[in-house]
């Protein structure tokens, strides 16, 4: 999954007549980079399950590590590329990225199920800094009108990244041969070889020309009414949906090998994750054609309808219909592909000079992903992981109902009329 973040308006950018297509490539290689690290996020929670002998709520911990890391590291990682820098600022994120991997290796030795958590925090806070970085490198390398189109362009390799992955854990952490207890030894492979790739990009971005960025100020215009961020309805229910969606997201792949083992007679943990890879790519098409979409029907209409979609998939799944409900459940995929970015878009729409704030809150609600998961598994211990997938389903509701009613910024009356009652609140 990539995660955007709100991307700051830009003056210029110091080129020196060379070209901006290397760093381009560079930057764009970052987003595979993540793509990786959280298409295997939803492998090892079962594979922990399996290895270490966990439960399905406390193996939820990963998720928690991983999302929490952007609630808790996203505001440092602004500061440290704002003094240092983005280039600077792009380098310390690959050093944690490597470092975490890195430590999968003891923690493997260790056997040590809250090692591998701490593990994948310290990785994640390496994705919280590129993160930070990388959006707004991608769209400032060319000329101004094709921003968006670069940005979709790198995004996708995100989507390929989150394919591979669920591949190479099918491969390398279900030894079917040796047993599952063996396969931390194939967790050590991936993850030594993710830290080495790394570094070779880390080596390479320190020695190749990134271009200055320089941030202008945001103007405020005369007709542009200051009201408050909370005084926005289309904002602040945006952030409290963005949150729901982003814990239903994670939800989806949290247990997905849980749900299809259980679901599917005969499937093993293996083929459950080479199914996975199929909605990883079902979610890089449902991308494409929302993108595509855009040009026929309006943002709040396409959101609204990819969210009912999934009120729908995930009650096939709560049924617990053999077969069915785990391609329900991939088909998920397709229709979670497109909300982040379309509630990101809705709820900043018509803020002007606090389009930035605002942006930052839609980002902190990525903490939604760390929530849910551990929710969702006590309540799979408990009744089953087919009906814990309720709780998805009152996420997609919130979702459609924020397309359908609440994504439309008020008339400048009604924000009047809402300032002046706010105004007469404080006298």
């Amino acid at each position: 999954m990539a995660l955007a973040s709100g991307s700051p308006q830009f003056s210029h950018i110091d080129t020196g007549g060379r070209s901006l297509r290397m760093p381009f490539v560079i930057v764009t290689s970052l987003f595979l980079l993540w793509g990786l690290a959280y298409g295997l996020l939803d492998v090892l929670n079962k594979h922990f399950q399996e290895a270490l002998h966990v439960g399905k709520a406390e193996s939820a911990w990963l998720q928690v590590a991983y999302f929490g890391a952007y609630f808790v590291v996203s505001w440092p990682a602004g500061q440290i590329m704002t003094k240092l820098g983005y280039k600077r600022g792009i380098l310390i994120g690959l050093g944690l990225y490597a470092l975490g991997a890195f430590l999968f290796i003891p923690a493997a030795w260790m056997r040590s199920f809250p090692f591998f958590v701490g593990s994948l925090f310290v990785l994640a806070s390496g994705l919280t800094c590129i993160e930070t970085a990388a959006n707004p490198y991608v769209t400032v390398l060319g000329p101004p009108e094709t921003s968006e189109r670069r940005l979709n362009l790198a995004q996708t390799f995100n989507g390929v990244g989150s394919f591979i992955a669920p591949l190479l854990g099918a491969m390398l952490f279900f030894n079917i041969a040796e047993g599952p207890q063996a396969g931390l030894g194939g967790v050590q492979i991936v993850y030594a070889g993710i830290g080495i790739l790394v570094l070779v990009i880390a080596v390479i971005v320190s020695r190749m020309w990134l271009p200055e960025i320089h941030e202008a100020d945001t103007l405020v215009h005369d007709d542009e009414p200051a009201t408050s961020l909370l005084h926005q309805r289309h904002f602040t229910i945006g952030v409290f949906t963005q949150w729901v969606n982003i814990a239903g997201q994670v939800a989806i792949g949290a247990f997905f090998i849980n749900l299809v083992v259980e679901n599917w007679q005969g499937f093993t943990s293996a083929d459950a994750a080479y199914l996975l890879s199929v909605g990883m790519a079902l979610f890089l098409l449902g991308r494409i054609v929302a993108t595509s979409l855009m040009g026929r029907f309006s943002p709040r209409s396409i959101l609204t309808f990819y969210g009912c979609a999934n009120v729908v998939l995930t009650l096939i799944v709560t049924a617990d219909i053999p077969k069915v409900s785990s391609v329900a459940l991939t088909a998920t995929f397709f229709f979670a592909s497109a909300t982040f970015p379309t509630i990101f878009s809705l709820g900043v729409k018509g803020l002007g000079a606090q389009t930035k704030r605002a942006g930052a809150a839609m980002v902190a609600a990525v903490s939604g992903g760390a929530i849910l998961p551990p929710i969702m598994g006590m309540t799979a211990e408990r009744w089953g992981v087919a009906p814990s997938y309720l709780l998805v389903t009152l996420c997609y509701a919130m979702v459609a109902l924020y397309g359908w009613k609440y994504s439309k910024p008020l008339p400048p009356k009604v924000k009047g009329r809402m300032s002046a009652m706010a105004l007469a609140s404080e006298t």
